[in-house]
């Protein structure tokens, strides 16, 4: 047992989200302001789990970041390790969708990271190194989040990354392949959806066993693909399941799959197989969906296992 379930590392942001359903962001005319960032949320959702979180983030030295700050740290993360830079806080406008939300970037502070958020003495206590493809988009975020997460691997630090990829936020697809095969190289975890799978190999993912196989031998420990209504399927390489999702009343997706991944990690820093993982997972995401916004209750993780 480490002192932290999780370091999360990445963009911690302001989303202003639709508050209608839309196809297109010219229909809509209203927007609700919430925190937002994948990692951030990850991190969030695991301290509202009942696990001890960090995140390393940078907001910019402006009202909106210490609205961001001040929500983050009021879910009880611990925020030691976000910094306050010289940029406007990045902010996102998302059309909110019943399928897979759209969403136009502003980027600004997010990504302004450095080396010197990922001390050595951090990570040693640290089980799960955590990271996203939007983090990794641009420099000098990305140099410094690949250097920490090879040293979290060296360190006993599991490396875990959601490839949550989008050609908006990274025009070059072919950088991007590089970057997640030199991140996966370390052995980390990887979740990743039919959507970035598509959009970051160019191809519909007609397969998962087939892509969980190309995903280890870039260097995965453990694979999860999820697969939206139809459910998801995990592999460590040795075993491979599909786990259908469940009928529910979809009321926000967005956050959907950062729920889904604290649900899994939680279910893995607890010491839970591969099954048991992606049940915890599909649990998680299902409380997410019904729910507008960030979750804001506390919730025992136990729970998760427990609605068979």
């Amino acid at each position: 047992m480490r002192e932290y379930a999780v370091l999360s590392a990445g963009e911690l942001l302001a989303d202003f989200i639709s508050v209608e359903f839309a196809e297109t962001f010219a229909e809509v005319e209203t927007y609700r302001r919430l925190m937002g960032g994948s990692p951030a949320n990850m991190c969030m959702n695991m301290a509202r789990l009942g696990h001890r979180t960090r995140l390393a983030a940078s907001v910019g030295q402006d009202d909106m970041g210490q609205y961001l700050l001040d929500f983050v740290e009021g879910a009880g993360v611990d925020c030691s390790s976000v910094a306050r830079v010289a940029a406007p806080t990045t902010l996102i406008l998302v059309t909110r969708s019943q399928e897979v939300s759209n969403f136009e970037p502003y980027r600004g502070a997010d990504v302004m990271m450095s080396s010197a958020q990922f001390s050595d003495d951090v990570l040693a206590k640290t089980a799960i190194f955590h990271t996203t493809c939007f983090a990794l988009s641009k420099n000098p975020a990305r140099t410094a989040i690949l250097d920490a997460a090879k040293r979290a691997a060296a360190l006993g630090c599991l490396p875990s990354i959601d490839a949550n990829y989008a050609h908006k936020i990274w025009p070059d697809d072919a950088e991007a392949r590089s970057v997640v095969q030199a991140y996966l190289s370390h052995g980390a975890i990887i979740k990743m959806s039919e959507v970035d799978w598509q959009r970051l190999y160019l191809a519909p993912m007609t397969d998962p066993a087939e892509a969980a196989r190309f995903l280890h031998e870039l260097g995965a420990s453990e694979v999860c693909l999820t697969m939206g209504s139809e459910g998801c399927y995990v592999s460590n390489g040795t075993e491979s399941y599909f786990l259908a999702s469940r009928p529910i009343e979809v009321k926000d997706t967005t956050g959907a799959g950062d729920a889904f991944w604290s649900g899994f990690l939680s279910a893995k820093t607890d010491g839970y197989g591969l099954l048991d993982c992606a049940k915890a997972g599909r649990s998680m995401a299902e409380i997410k969906l019904q729910h507008f916004g960030p979750l804001t209750e506390n919730i025992d993780r136990k729970r998760l296992l427990k609605s068979e």
